[in-house]
């Protein structure tokens, strides 16, 4: 878990007032948009949309056209596959036909407009065209086509009494940037090759095109590397834990050492396969020097403290003390020893399996929140310092950021770490990817760095996105309002050296699959749409209608996601005469909050806030639940006044 800014600027925010700015400054237009938009619900939203007179029917028998060995396989198979599953028609595919149901041209001539991922879609009454340059273009107007349908058309299984009916329009569209990317942490908690690849599949449906794996940590080394089959002996496995991970008591010796698992390169090929299919690439994470315990539980020499031979793998305890911010001082040492060339020829073998694993032209070596305190004492280190003239704990991890490039570019790939690289001073050929606010990737842009940005204020997926009443607890909440707000590129930056941007899902607090889906979705929505469209595109209003409207599709397709959006905001304070305020803020505009202080469960027959809630005297409990009309939307949530009253304080 990235802690840094958590500790040093925990933000509050007001949902409510960005969201009615944004309606101020982009109000839908007129009654026949609002039809239109409530008909079309296409994330991210298109360049170019115009909804036309009339709509499709699908017919009985559809036959999809494209031209055989023009690497459409997998946008025919995707499209098949929907279509048949969930309407049980009958799905063919021609290679020449009077008129196909659904045409899918490459252009023989590019359309420089479109580049490499654009692509044109237009139904008609009576026919579907999607036009593009290359074939990834005609796979994500697939996915656009695909979110004209009725939401049923998600189901795994045959809906009946659907009308399959589809507006007519003529949508053009491009991304914004070129590197869409999903951060997945399965090194804090192993998931299995099939959980992979649903989430690839998740993230493809909103044009995501770069899967950022990140297979190593203190709590497991999730990749077989030939040579070093101690990392998944030994690193792989910790002890099975439930409650809070970072607080966990630490594992007797007796405890079994069963909880994890690790990936084969026969699976890792088989992944990167699978992305291929879809238009996405796997960026490896092998995260060097710190945050290394598996690694050095294997492989102890590797280290520079002696009392590493007595180390184990992260099983949730307790290993580093945030309480003076970043870096942490470490309570055990988790970093790979500088000064000692063992390391060096361990991350040689590593790179050079890595490197022929995943044909992506960029590895991340890490690089983040490595302690200092247990270099600063050892003597291998200083001594290194006195050789190679470093003056400060800083230029030493610089110092093994540029050995770790150099072999890194040896294998004929690029090298990309985390932002504290720029500390010590990074190579120029270094790429960096800005986590620690937007400041570091609008500098590194500045210095002619690659950046990707994804910054911990609108992309970090693994913080709470509802109260903490509601979710497992972490160090900084992020609703779906502001993550919404992400700019990738803002003012100062060099645009030419923004290469992309991404979110990233911290699993510490993450023990399963579904819990995965809940906490991307829908902020994922908001980071497809901020990297994709046009800024001037982005509309909060017609992005929470759009978002309900996948809700519907997600509920279809049995991908769990989080209601947040209709949970209000609890802000507590007192008054002049310290009485206990608790204001009460939707975050989306419509709903009603209705509540309680009796410890019964309020309807939309109860007490509506209005204004800001003082508790009886005696009471102990508020419940508030959220409505649309007559409607239930929000989740019964219930909160004490003792901890209403320790938030106040």
């Amino acid at each position: 878990m990235k802690k840094l800014f958590i500790l040093l600027s925990c933000c509050i925010f007001t949902a409510g007032a960005y969201a009615q700015t944004l309606v101020n400054e982009t109000e839908i237009g007129d009654a026949e948009t609002a039809i239109s938009q409530a008909q079309i619900a296409i994330i991210p939203e298109p360049v170019s949309l115009m909804k036309k007179a009339g709509t499709f029917t699908l017919p009985a028998n559809i036959s999809i056209q494209a031209a055989k060995g023009e690497g459409l396989t997998q946008s025919i198979n995707f499209l098949s596959e929907r279509i048949t599953t969930a309407t049980g028609k009958f799905v063919s595919t021609v290679s020449n036909a009077n008129h196909p149901t659904i045409k899918l041209i490459l252009n023989t001539q590019n359309d420089p407009q479109l580049g490499l991922e654009g692509y044109k879609l237009n139904v008609n009454t009576t026919q579907i065209v999607i036009t593009a340059n290359k074939p990834a273009g005609i796979f994500w107007g697939v996915q656009s086509l695909i979110q004209l349908f009725p939401p049923a058309i998600e189901s795994k299984e045959l809906v009946e009494n659907v009308k399959w009916k589809l507006p007519c329009v003529d949508v053009i569209d491009y991304p914004k940037l070129g590197w869409r990317g999903l951060m997945f942490d399965v090194a804090r908690h192993f998931f299995t090759k099939e959980e992979v690849k649903q989430f690839i599949d998740n993230m493809v449906r909103y044009k995501f095109n770069l899967l950022h794996f990140h297979l190593t940590d203190d709590e497991g080394w999730r990749i077989e590397i030939k040579g070093l089959p101690k990392l998944t002996e030994v690193g792989a496995w910790s002890v099975k834990k439930t409650g809070t991970f970072g607080d966990f008591i630490p594992p007797t010796a007796d405890e079994p050492r069963t909880y994890g698992g690790f990936y084969t390169q026969e699976d890792i090929k088989e992944l990167v396969q699978y992305a291929q299919d879809r238009f996405v690439n796997i960026m490896p994470e092998i995260d060097v020097p710190g945050h290394s315990l598996a690694a050095i539980a294997a492989y102890p020499e590797l280290s520079c403290t002696p009392d590493a031979v007595n180390y184990k793998v992260r099983s949730g305890e307790k290993i580093m003390d945030w309480s003076r911010g970043a870096p942490p001082l470490a309570l055990v040492d988790n970093t790979l020893c500088p000064a000692n060339e063992k390391v060096y020829v361990f991350l040689d073998s590593v790179i050079t399996q890595v490197a022929k694993l995943f044909p992506f032209e960029y590895i991340h070596m890490g690089g983040d929140e490595a302690p200092h305190n247990f270099w600063e004492k050892n003597d291998q280190v200083k001594a290194l310092m006195q050789r190679e003239g470093l003056k400060t704990i800083p230029q030493v991890q610089a110092y093994f950021e540029k050995r770790i490039e150099q072999i890194v570019v040896s294998k004929g790939k690029k090298f990309m770490a985390w932002d504290e690289i720029l500390e010590g001073g990074a190579s120029p050929t270094a790429s960096v990817m800005s986590w620690r606010g937007l400041k570091y990737g609008i500098q590194a842009s500045k210095d002619k760095h690659n950046v990707v940005m994804s910054p911990t204020e609108f992309a970090y997926l693994d913080y709470m996105q509802a109260d903490l009443i509601t979710e497992p607890k972490v160090y900084a909440s992020l609703r779906l309002n502001k993550t919404y707000q992400f700019n990738p590129l803002p003012a100062g930056a060099d645009p030419k050296f923004i290469i992309g941007a991404q979110a990233n899902l911290w699993t510490e607090q993450i023990f399963n699959f579904r819990q995965v889906q809940y906490m991307v979705w829908p902020r994922a929505f908001a980071i497809s749409e901020s990297i994709w469209s046009p800024l001037e595109k982005k509309n909060w209003t017609s992005f929470i209608d759009r978002t309900e409207a996948h809700f519907k599709r997600l509920d279809f397709a049995e991908v769990k996601y989080s209601p947040a959006i209709y949970d209000p905001i609890f802000t507590v304070k007192r008054s002049a005469d310290k009485q206990l305020m608790i204001e009460l803020t939707p975050e989306i505009d419509g709903l009603d909050i209705y509540y309680s202080f009796d410890n019964s469960m309020p309807d939309r027959f109860y007490p509506k806030y209005a204004s800001a809630l003082t508790p009886p005297k005696d009471a102990n409990m508020l419940r508030v639940i959220t409505y649309r009309g007559k409607q239930a939307v929000g989740r019964l949530i219930s909160i004490s006044i003792a901890e209403l009253q320790k938030r106040a304080r």
